[in-house]
């Protein structure tokens, strides 16, 4: 599950962090160099803790059985690295990362992964429309890519990040394998598929209504109560959610969806969207069928082995606030926070970046020492 107006399709991605705010952007003065996991590790891996040497790497890893598309960028080997989780699925941040991300560069090192079925590993590995694409193949991938990254930037463990889809693959990655991770970081929690569509259905009702909006009440009690055999209805509902919390929430800036070069062959665009159109069948299933009617992170287990971190709009009509609450207050961590954002929505914007960013170097950076 998503949220950006980049592609055609009907979702986009979810989690973008930015900190403009907190220092100006850097780029890694180290060339671009291919990954390939059967290497040895590059300079991170073997430089003692402290050494100041960038790291800016693009190219394919063996995850999987497959080459998956991995960026690594960074002003030092010796920050702390975060591995994004991206969202969807099939909406991945490589083309927007210097962008979105260029001041982080210098205080952590940025981990972008396209993930199975999207951008492009999608377009390295182009898979026929009815082969299945499962969220247990995704957490192992996101697993073995986690493990991989930990011997090839010479670290112990990662920090966790993820939104929308994102989040519910991240915890799942995080409960698998918790000893990989420092922390988890998540935004617009997605709980359970059936509970965050009653919910977020029930609540844009009252807002149509209240509304006197007659053609998008008409939409959604159409659509009935959830579970919904047919994978036009998270459509339906998604594009009456944008409706309304764009009435309620900030923006993000425009800025961020400058793509870079690289990404903007014709190749990479009809790869990006051909993707995203295909994880968007996986997702929700040509019966109601699809990856998201799996979701139930309850079921996973309250317990977890790391502390979790939650950043979450107050106006998110999609994964609304009140389920992804009631789940943290379930959860059984070494530590754990909720922030819960005004102006928020699923959709990120800077005040919601700027939460996260507080909780990285406030909450999660002591933990590393």
């Amino acid at each position: 599950m998503s949220a950006l107006p980049v592609f055609p399709a009907l979702l986009a991605a979810a989690l973008l962090l930015l900190a403009a705010a907190n220092g100006s952007a850097q780029t890694p003065a180290a060339a671009p160099a291919t990954l390939d996991a059967r290497t040895p590790p590059l300079r991170c891996g073997a430089a003692p803790q402290g050494v100041n040497e960038a790291v800016n790497e693009a190219g394919y890893v063996a995850i999987g059985g497959i080459a998956q598309w991995v960026t690594i960028k960074g002003a030092s080997c010796a920050n702390p690295v975060i591995l994004v989780v991206h969202g969807g699925p099939g909406n991945p941040l490589s083309p927007y990362a210097d962008a979105i991300y260029g001041a982080w560069q210098k205080d952590y090192t940025l981990v972008q992964w396209d993930q199975r079925g999207a951008g492009k590993t999608y377009g390295k590995n182009r898979p026929a429309e009815d082969l299945p694409l499962t969220a247990a193949q995704l957490r192992d991938d996101g697993v073995e890519l986690a493990a991989f990254l930990t011997g090839h930037l010479g670290q112990r463990k990662l920090i966790l990040m993820g939104g929308s889809w994102g989040s519910y693959l991240a915890v799942s990655m995080a409960k698998a394998r918790p000893e990989l991770f420092h922390a988890y970081v998540g935004a617009a929690q997605l709980v359970n598929s059936t509970e965050n569509m009653r919910t977020s259905r029930e609540a844009l009702l009252a807002l149509a209504r209240g509304a006197g909006d007659s053609a998008s009440v008409a939409k959604l009690e159409a659509l009935g109560a959830p579970p919904w055999r047919d994978p036009r209805s998270f459509g339906v509902l998604r594009r009456i959610d944008r409706k309304y919390e764009a009435l309620a929430t900030d923006p993000a800036p425009a800025a961020w969806w400058k793509r870079a070069d690289d990404y903007l062959t014709a190749q990479q665009l009809i790869d990006d969207e051909a993707g995203e159109d295909y994880s968007y069948l996986q997702f929700v299933g040509r019966n109601g069928d699809g990856m998201f009617a799996q979701v139930d992170l309850p079921a996973l287990g309250a317990d977890f082995a790391l502390p979790v971190f939650i950043v979450h709009g107050a106006e998110d009509l999609l994964t609304t606030p009140g389920v992804a609450k009631r789940y943290f207050d379930r959860i059984r961590a070494p530590q754990k926070e909720f922030v819960l954002l005004p102006r928020g929505g699923h959709d990120p914007n800077q005040a919601l970046l700027d939460a996260q960013w507080k909780l990285l170097n406030e909450r999660v950076r002591p933990l590393l020492k």
